[in-house]
């Protein structure tokens, strides 16, 4: 435990990070599981705006979400050719 008062600080902090964090990957994770469930543009975008607040918040770097979002793509394509 800390015993240093800007330590403490910095727990709580790290703790609270950690939570948010864990409520965006959550979040993105239920996006991407109802779009390969359903594939749509309308569920695309939604993955898509889930992607772009994680890399604007520094959870995740930018060429993996666009990695991703161009399989997300071919996904979507590839149930329009059925």
């Amino acid at each position: 435990m800390p015993i240093i008062k800007s330590a403490k600080k910095a727990a709580r902090q790290a703790d609270k990070r950690t939570a948010h964090n864990a409520e965006i990957k959550k979040d993105i994770k239920a996006a991407v599981k109802a779009f390969k469930d359903k594939p749509t543009a309308k569920n695309l975008a939604k993955v898509q705006s889930e992607y772009d607040k994680a890399v604007k918040k520094d959870l995740l770097k930018k060429n993996t979400v666009s990695r991703r979002k161009a399989k997300l793509h071919a996904i979507l394509k590839a149930s329009k050719q059925k």
